[in-house]
Parts: C-alpha cells; sequence; structure tokens
C-alpha cells in the first residue's frame, strides 16, 4: 500500500508542479500586462497641460499610500530592518523609482510611448558594456552577440534614415532612462533576504514621492496639474480616471503581481517573462493612444528585444564554480550571487518604469 501511495504521488507532482508554473506566468504576464499601461496613462495626462514631474509625483504618492497598508504589518517587530537596509531603500527611491520615472515620462512626453520604453529596455546592454569596459574581458559569444542585436535594433528603432522623425531630445530622456535602470539593476544585484519585496517596493516610493515633492517645493521641478478631460481610446474620460488607471493599476497591481511572479517563478524566469511588457505597450498605446511606431521601429524593437533575451539566455547557461569544502549556507549564498549576473535577482522587486 505505502508503494501505491509513492507511486500515486509521483504521478500527480508533475500536473502540481505544471499547474503552478502556468499559474506562476500567468500572473507574470498580467504584471507585464499592468506595467505597460503606465506610459499610455501618463501621456493622456500629458498632452492635458500635466508635466511629467507632477505625473510621476502623483503616481509615487498614491502608490506609496497604498502599499503601505501591507508594509507596516510585515514590519512588525522587525522595524530594524528600515534601519539596516536604508542606504538600498534610499537608492532605490532615487535611481530606481524616482529618477528612471521621470526620465521615462518625459521621454513619453516627446516619442511614442513603444519607442520610449524600447530605449529604456537597452539597460541590460549598457551594463553589459559596463561590464566589458571595467574588468577589460570580452563577454561570451552568446551575450556579445546580444549585445550588437540590441545595438542594431537601435539604430532602427531611432530611424537614422529619417523616414521618421525622432525627437532627439526625447532619444536623450530615454536613454537616461535605460541609465538610471542599469545602475538600479547594479544596486539590488545582491540577495537581501533581511527585507521584504513589498516593504523595499513601498519604502522606494515613498523616498521617491518625498524627492518629487522637495524638487517641487524648491523650483527645480516644474510641477503642472490639469483638470480637463483625457482622450483613451474612444472615450472621453476625467482626469482622475487614467491618474487611477496609473497609480493602482500600472504601480500597485503591477508592483505586487510582479513580486508573487518573482516568486513563483524565480526572478530569472520572470526577467524573461517580462519582457513582454514592451509588447504590451505597443499594444496599449495603439488602443488608447492610436500611437503606433513606424515599421522600421517595430523591427528594431524585435531587434533590441531579442538581443536581450540572448544575454539573459547567457545567464542561465552562466557556470556557478563548485565551492570546496563544508561551507556554510549563508557562505553558499553569497558564492551563488557573486558568480552570477547583476541582472539575476533585479526582477525580485522592478522598478516602475
Amino acid at each position: 500500500m505505502p508503494a501505491a501511495n509513492n507511486h500515486a504521488q509521483n504521478r500527480q507532482t508533475p500536473t502540481a508542479r505544471r499547474g503552478f508554473l502556468a499559474s506562476g506566468l500567468g500572473v507574470a504576464l498580467f504584471s507585464s500586462a499592468v506595467f505597460g499601461l503606465s506610459g499610455s496613462f501618463a501621456k493622456a495626462l500629458l498632452e492635458t497641460g500635466w508635466t511629467p514631474g507632477a505625473a510621476v509625483t502623483a503616481r509615487l504618492t498614491g502608490a506609496a499610500l497604498i502599499l503601505a497598508i501591507p508594509a507596516i504589518p510585515a514590519l512588525r517587530g522587525r522595524w530594524h530592518q528600515l534601519r539596516d537596509n536604508w542606504v538600498t531603500i534610499l537608492l532605490f527611491g532615487l535611481i530606481g523609482v524616482a529618477a528612471c520615472q521621470l526620465f521615462y515620462f518625459n521621454a513619453v512626453a516627446r516619442l511614442s510611448v513603444g519607442v520610449a520604453l524600447l530605449l529604456e529596455y537597452l539597460a541590460p546592454v549598457i551594463i553589459v558594456l559596463w561590464l566589458w569596459a571595467a574588468s577589460r574581458k570580452r563577454p561570451r559569444a552568446l551575450t556579445f552577440g546580444g549585445t550588437l542585436l540590441s545595438l542594431a535594433g537601435l539604430v532602427l528603432v531611432l530611424d537614422l534614415t529619417g523616414a521618421v522623425k525622432v525627437d532627439p531630445v526625447g532619444v536623450l530622456w530615454g536613454i537616461a532612462a535605460a541609465v538610471c535602470l542599469a545602475i538600479y539593476f547594479f544596486i539590488t544585484a545582491k540577495e537581501n533576504d533581511t527585507l521584504p519585496p513589498i516593504v523595499l517596493a513601498s519604502g522606494g516610493l515613498m523616498v521617491g514621492a518625498a524627492v518629487m515633492w522637495l524638487a517641487a517645493a524648491t523650483g527645480l521641478l516644474p510641477m503642472a496639474f490639469s483638470a480637463a478631460d483625457t482622450k483613451l481610446g474612444p472615450w472621453t474620460t476625467p482626469w482622475w480616471a487614467p491618474l487611477a488607471g496609473l497609480v493602482v493599476l500600472a504601480t500597485v497591481l503591477a508592483y505586487v503581481s510582479g513580486i508573487m511572479a518573482a516568486r513563483a517563478l524565480g526572478s530569472k524566469v520572470a526577467s524573461f517573462v517580462s519582457l513582454t511588457e514592451v509588447l504590451f505597450a505597443v499594444i496599449w498605446a495603439w488602443l488608447l493612444l492610436g500611437e503606433l511606431p513606424g515599421a522600421v521601429q517595430l523591427l528594431g524593437g524585435v531587434l533590441i528585444v531579442g538581443g536581450v533575451i540572448l544575454v539573459r539566455l547567457d545567464e542561465l547557461r552562466a557556470p556557478v564554480p563548485p565551492l570546496r569544502g563544508a561551507v556554510t549556507t549563508t557562505a553558499n549564498k553569497e558564492a551563488r550571487t557573486q558568480a552570477t549576473s547583476p541582472l539575476e535577482h533585479a526582477n525580485d522587486v522592478e522598478p516602475v518604469p
């Protein structure tokens, strides 16, 4: 009888795993879909007179207040974690949230949503180039090929032949967003088991919101709001509709579902699925704003995403050197972290695009 029970359990295990994997993939795709809405909701506000700084500040403030609800109970009895990790939270809020998002929204104000997001997705390529320059060691063939493919895609996205006019200032904003995203990946590359992801997300959003309000109060950041109706697809909506979508859908739900996906699938698989955000962003911009990049730019986008996929495939193939002798679990974890790419742990908490 025990043998029969074991046989039944063995038959059920693969099915359960497939169901769990499918559930995780569904959550990851949902996260990418709602993250991809941010550019469309933001642009609807920008076209009525909102400044990028105002849109970012409203988004961060609303999302920080909502995410504080689950973050506070998660810290019960462990408030020392904030003191122990204040540098990580501060850098995450300044770079991964405030700067990255502000630069992206400035790019969206001058470019189509799809092109702006494609420029931001050059972050993995920037990381490869930086590590190459710093170590003076040429990347492996797959990473090198992926980098070249993404750079070729960048040329097509910028449409240097002139068939589609691309705002050079918008391009600079998009590249600046990519640089901030790359820095964010370096900041969060080392796995941190002591700080819950929801606390890091909430803390980073609070820091980002505080920085934006301080910059506005000192006159460094132009801040203009508008109560005019917005246009989303065939619908004319009040201003608060896209703002609510920006806060609730494209930030709160996107963060929570992204954390769930990373825990279910692992950060590497979740990071692959997150690439579909570009596709969702283009589709949403087409449906809600009537924007669609030109054929050459779409081809360039395919090359950029394809290059990033090659880079991340190379990460999966990266060997982890064996550890000799009896080593503690903590030491094993540190060695594995140092042996992997900075991108491996980046999607445990995604930056707001």
